[in-house]
């Protein structure tokens, strides 16, 4: 069940995230970086009401509940660390969503980034935007197999990995304002209703390779440099929090079903 409570946020997030390219809207309460002013609140809800959902469905009990929120509490500190481009922020929830699945890796990304949002006044009409996407970075995490019996390559692939989701968050992050930035009429990397969707894909691309690649690289690398350096010891220490805990994820979820039992003899991956 907490399988679907992660889907359907999903799912609305995505439809916040696309609506403006379906209904050619105009700007919810501004332009830019003021766009969705008027319903960021509501997706704020949305996000909340999923973390809430998924810790009740998922059956988390006091244990796992003061788990997930040190490991918030931890990457809101990290926050404070944040270069303009690189933030360690992303390190534990790609990290815990390897170890504790999609689901746990999709709570954890979106309350991290609510806490730390707070913490440095972070708060805006973005925050629902990278609540989601910080979270898909934990889902997706979960989804990599276990990857523990080769030696070298489990901390190889993660950060490949790791340099891979710096670029898939500031990519999909840009499309919460992109639609918003003007009309398009005399720029080519810029949206205006009535694009085809080749010809948008095709802006879009431009716009990344203009405005945010370069940063969204050096984000990459710093998660990757981050899951090299530490990667080992962070991992060996979720894996004794897995077995010490009695960690009981829903069956037929994300994270795989499996029991408190399973996770003390270390399958914690399907």
């Amino acid at each position: 069940m907490s399988a679907w409570i992660v889907a359907l946020a999903s799912l609305a997030g995505l439809a916040a995230f696309f609506y403006p390219f379906f209904f050619a809207a105009s700007p919810s309460g501004g332009e830019g970086f003021l766009a969705h002013s008027a319903d960021a609140p509501l997706v704020t809800a949305l996000c909340l009401l999923a973390i809430l959902a998924g810790m009740e469905v998922q059956g988390l009990g006091s244990k796992q509940v003061a788990l997930l929120g040190i490991l918030a509490a931890v990457g809101a500190v990290l926050r404070l660390f944040s270069g303009y481009a690189f933030s360690p922020l992303f390190f534990l929830p790609i990290l815990c969503g390897y170890v504790f699945g999609p689901t746990f890796g999709f709570l954890l990304g979106a309350l991290t980034l609510l806490v730390s949002s707070l913490l440095t006044s972070g708060v805006g009409p973005w925050l629902p935007y990278q609540m989601l996407s910080t979270g898909w970075l934990g889902m997706l995490s979960g989804w990599l197999p276990d990857m523990r019996r080769r030696r070298y390559g489990e901390i190889a692939v993660l950060a490949a990995f790791s340099l891979f989701l710096g670029l898939f968050f500031g990519a999909v992050m840009n499309l919460w304002f992109w639609p918003f930035l003007g009309t398009g009429e005399n720029s080519e990397i810029l949206w205006r209703p009535g694009l085809s969707w080749t010809e948008t894909l095709v802006r879009y691309a431009r716009f990344y390779l203009v405005t945010s690649l370069g940063w969204d690289l050096t984000r990459g690398v710093g998660n990757a440099l981050l899951v090299l350096i530490l990667g080992r010891p962070v991992l060996r220490l979720l894996r004794r929090f897995a077995q010490r805990f009695s960690w009981q994820l829903s069956p037929g979820g994300f994270g795989g079903g499996y029991s408190s039992s399973d996770l003390g003899r270390g399958k914690m991956r399907p």
